[in-house]
């Protein structure tokens, strides 16, 4: 299936989600999903698999939350705290891409330990295990539908920036790096330089959807900054499909219902999502998108039959 269909499947999903669904959910699905595809940045156009993007997320979201309390306006609040996460990433992926493979996945992990247990400790300032409660909304955003409305522009322009982004010659470069590292190199690319830009991408996205996330429960968890939710952004990532810019959208939207769901009937649901996760990495490498594709590719040879 092309791209095109599927972004209008997505945009559809944007319109009539809130009349299926309650908006504060369709909100959560579209937050995760600037997240995923932000991670598909570094795992599916870069080939480099980040156990701390957790730590960008909680960040922008404390950052941001704490902004809104102290009673800074939105237009103050977001690009901040989006900034912090910027600079952020710059000194941490700068000794993150210093490695690859096995031990970059490892420094990521680290970094993010390090930071959850910050944030678990400075209670004064985060909430410590409580998290940080009591989160605002600006007035204009206190009515859920403008809110829901504020999210679905925001995910909409980070859509568009980022696919700009992967369709640019950066991209394309990201994308050779991840096939052949080695020839990247030998025609005169800077590896290490090119991971370095990635990866300060898609955390700064990343940054960006938990800025927003503050103010959607007016509470950020401290299970928000722990690293098994970057193994949750992993599992949304390659859920929908790694090898398609719009797949992991698609991923972020049906892990928060699976896990919605799941959890209304069994008090151990995420061994549900284990096997789930285990069978797409077995037997649907593609992700979501790949199942869609050949199910689209045998009605159409179905109707060419006929």
């Amino acid at each position: 299936m092309r791209d095109r269909n599927i972004f209008l499947i997505i945009l559809t999903f944007v319109v009539i989600g809130p009349f299926v669904q309650p908006e504060v959910i369709i909100a959560e699905m579209l937050i995760f999903g600037i997240v995923a595809v932000a991670n598909n940045i570094l795992i599916g156009y870069t080939g480099m698999l980040s156990f701390g993007q957790a730590m960008f997320f909680g960040i922008g979201a404390y950052v941001a939350g704490l902004l809104l309390k102290a009673g800074m306006p939105l237009i103050v609040a977001l690009p901040v705290g989006t900034l912090f996460v910027l600079v952020l990433s710059v000194a941490v992926g700068y000794f993150c891409v210093q490695r690859t493979g096995l031990y970059f996945i490892c420094i990521t992990f680290a970094f993010n330990q390090m930071f959850y247990f910050i944030a678990y400790s400075w209670t004064g300032l985060t909430g410590g295990e409580d998290g940080l409660p009591g989160i605002p909304r600006p007035d204009l955003l206190l009515d859920p539908t403008a809110f829901y409305v504020f999210v679905a522009v925001v995910f909409l322009a980070c859509l568009v920036a980022m696919k700009r982004i992967v369709d640019s010659p950066l991209g394309l470069i990201c994308q050779t790096i991840r096939e052949n590292p080695s020839r990247a190199a030998a025609v005169g690319y800077n590896v290490k330089l090119y991971k370095w830009i990635a990866f300060i991408i898609a955390s700064t996205f990343t940054g960006l959807a938990g800025t927003v996330y503050a103010m959607l429960y007016g509470i950020v968890p401290i299970d928000q900054i722990h690293w098994l939710k970057s193994g949750d952004f992993i599992f949304m990532t390659l859920l929908g499909g790694s090898g398609n810019f719009f797949g992991p959208i698609i991923g972020a939207i049906g892990y928060i219902w699976m896990s919605e769901t799941f959890s209304l009937f069994w008090a151990r649901w995420p061994l549900i999502m284990g096997v789930v996760f285990v069978v797409v990495i077995v037997y649907l490498r593609g992700g979501i998108v790949e199942l869609i594709g050949k199910v689209h590719g045998r009605i159409q040879q179905a109707q060419e039959a006929s």
